[in-house]
């Protein structure tokens, strides 16, 4: 029966959660600072952030034909059905599975001047730690990966590895947006780990200021 139901779940499950979500979005008011730095930009976008704040990402890019990358996991069919409604365009595949194919189309995506929203310690962790594909990504494909941060100030926070947030109906939220970072295309093992540790300090800094400024402690 507990098979059943996993396999079953992706389709009973993803419109029910995708207008709780919608209704949760519609009695909330998010403040958006710091978007404009990189939109204008004349080259693609990979927007990064943390996977447990993914909701408010959700909202914020809803309908504007957003790039994002999901799993072929039952859980990734779940979040493919809710994400399509949302607007996004999905590309399939993780490390595990379909990964070098994700990629590959994620570079034609980007080379194009598209945008990706991307979580780089998604799908299964180490949470708050930035794994190498994306900054390959952005090294091969000429984007910038743009941080951002994000909190709530009333919320629901999972049991889970990444404590997902979910902020709660008429609740405050604030999505912060970073300077873009770009990956030269050539760079040494060294450069390349100091890029990637200024991608992960800045996301660290920008969820601690969200969180900071919807008065939780940043510590």
């Amino acid at each position: 029966m507990k098979s059943w139901w996993r396999s079953k779940r992706p389709y009973v499950l993803s419109s029910p959660i995708y207008w709780l979500v919608r209704l949760f979005g519609i009695t909330m008011k998010i403040t958006v600072e710091g978007f404009e730095k990189s939109d204008a930009l004349p080259v693609g976008k990979i927007y990064a952030g943390w996977h447990g704040r993914s909701f408010l990402g959700a909202l914020h890019f809803r309908g504007k034909g957003m790039w994002t990358i999901i799993s072929h996991s039952r859980d990734g069919e779940m979040q493919n059905r809710i994400f399509t409604k949302f607007g996004f365009k999905i590309i399939r595949g993780s490390s595990g599975r379909g990964g070098v194919r994700a990629l590959i189309e994620c570079i034609r995506v980007l080379k194009t001047g598209e945008s990706m929203a991307f979580t780089p310690d998604g799908p299964r962790g180490p949470t708050h730690i930035v794994q190498e594909g994306i900054l390959s990504m952005a090294q091969k494909s000429g984007a910038v990966i743009v941080p951002c941060g994000a909190s709530a100030n009333r919320r629901w926070l999972a049991g889970s590895w990444d404590s997902y947030m979910i902020p709660k109906p008429f609740s405050r939220a604030i999505v912060l947006y970073g300077d873009p970072i770009p990956v030269p295309p050539q760079t040494t093992k060294e450069e390349f780990e100091r890029i990637r540790l200024q991608v992960e300090e800045a996301l660290n800094n920008l969820e601690r200021e969200a969180e900071s400024r919807m008065g939780h402690p940043s510590g």
